[in-house]
């Protein structure tokens, strides 16, 4: 292909994509393919001679498309969202197209100062103080690794990336039986060990952390001649949105000298609105927090922004500056690939960029409050419709329920093949959990372009398909 027919397709594309947005209520959210249908489309190995784009982008309708999850559906009530707004899909359109790799200062100027000013936008806009600075990551999943490296240097003295962890002693890490799975998945890449998650029991109407419980465990494990490293605490854990008594944890933390990492993945876009902010009271005196503009706010995936107290910390434990890697001449440069466990940068400053600029934080915020407004109808209708009962009330816009007739099925059972009937059905997509040991349904309202409308007809799915299969 030459750039007169990059040209022509880009202006196909952008029509397709503005298409495809416009018709999604008419598609199944969940794919409705079986495993193995597409792979056994897929030629066996890559061809020897070219294909015209015309017959690519056919059989990329023919192939593709039935095994695609449509996530942009304004109907995907599963998991977090992952939404993509019009302008950051465009900037995401130019990042590409200029293919910059931005890992440094001087391999694209623009990159790095744009992601110092807008990453500084959301942390005003989040509420946090001028002490934070912040970086712009991948996912929660890097940021969460990159805290708990920077927890387990700091604890052992800056010694692990030189000399390893061997004879350092069993390093402890605290988190709730909350949070989310990618915290565990940083303990092992850390080199500390599953074995040394201490999970402490959550309780109360937000399922908080219990910070007696905590400081007990940090005091057992120093007797025992552990050697506590830091707490990760959470605010909206995904299986039923979870939030620590930020605060509390703090305060146990500091008397022991540990880090503290917030992980706020999804919750922290409802930051940008004020009264929603007492759901992390105290985070102000965090080490680290981290929340996902890619989930709630609108930017397209990936974007994550971490925030950091005291960035020196985080660079002493990632930076690395062979020769070839340094800028010479100029002093005191910020090198976001200092920041971050991947040395590569995309430019993701700019879809943050287009985006603010485009909607404005008021636009924003009041997607936001209608999110949760919804959730809180819908939750109360289902509190009033026989054999359904709300197992948590909303927290932001995430609840969960539980379908509870008069029968002698096992009801885990039935809950799950209720949520199977539903995502087969594709009209609505839903996902289960787990929560005291019972299979309950989540929900949660998040996708950019819901709209009220997609909220009544997910009750009326709802109802319709457990009539259906009882």
């Amino acid at each position: 292909m030459n750039w007169d027919g990059y040209e022509k397709w880009v202006k196909h594309l952008g029509e397709w994509g503005a298409e495809y947005h416009k018709t999604l209520r008419n598609r199944p959210v969940r794919a409705q393919t079986k495993p193995g249908d597409i792979a056994q489309k897929l030629e066996e190995s890559a061809p020897e001679t070219g294909t015209d784009m015309s017959e690519i982008m056919s059989d990329f309708e023919r192939i593709v498309m039935p095994g695609m999850t449509h996530w942009q559906h304004p109907r995907f009530f599963a998991y977090f969202p992952a939404n993509a707004s019009p302008p950051s899909m465009l900037a995401d359109i130019i990042t590409s197209t200029m293919a910059a790799q931005c890992m440094l200062w001087q391999t694209s100027p623009a990159a790095t100062e744009m992601e110092t000013k807008v990453i500084d936008w959301l942390r005003q806009a989040i509420g946090l103080p001028n002490a934070f600075q912040g970086v712009i990551q991948d996912s929660a999943s890097g940021a969460t690794l990159a805290a708990v490296l920077t927890m387990r240097e700091r604890a052992i003295a800056w010694t692990g990336n030189t000399s390893g962890l061997n004879n350092k002693g069993q390093l402890r890490i605290y988190c709730s039986d909350q949070v989310h799975s990618s915290i565990d998945r940083a303990v092992w890449i850390a080199g500390i060990g599953a074995e040394n998650i201490v999970r402490i029991p959550s309780a109360g109407p937000l399922f908080a952390m219990d910070c007696d419980a905590l400081n007990h465990a940090i005091e057992t494990d120093i007797a025992a001649g552990h050697i506590p490293i830091g707490v990760v605490a959470c605010t909206g854990g995904t299986s039923i949105g979870a939030c620590d008594d930020i605060a509390g944890v703090i305060s146990v933390a500091k008397r022991h000298d540990l880090y503290v990492h917030v992980d706020a993945a999804w919750a922290g876009s409802a930051m940008i609105c004020p009264e929603f902010q007492t759901l992390w009271r105290g985070v102000e005196q965090a080490d680290s927090i981290v929340f996902n503009p890619h989930k709630w706010l609108g930017a397209q995936f990936d974007c994550s922004a971490h925030f950091l107290r005291n960035p020196d910390d985080l660079v002493r434990t990632l930076a690395i500056q062979p020769e070839y890697l340094k800028t010479h001449g100029q002093d005191g440069l910020i090198n976001y690939s200092e920041w971050s466990v991947p040395l590569g940068r995309r430019f993701r400053a700019l879809k943050i960029w287009f985006l603010l600029r485009s909607y404005g934080l008021d636009n924003l915020r009041e997607r936001i409050r209608n999110h949760v407004n919804w959730s809180c109808e819908i939750a109360d209708k289902f509190r009033g419709t026989p054999d359904f009962e709300v197992v948590t009330d909303p927290i932001l816009s995430l609840f969960t329920f539980r379908y509870v007739p008069d029968t002698d099925q096992d009801l885990d059972i039935l809950n799950q093949k209720l949520v199977d009937a539903i995502n087969d059905d594709g009209r609505i997509y839903l996902t289960q959990t787990i929560h005291k040991g019972q299979k309950v349904i989540r929900f949660q309202v998040g996708q950019f372009d819901c709209e009220k409308q997609d909220i009544e007809t997910a009750y009326d799915v709802i109802l319709q398909i457990a009539k259906d299969i009882t």
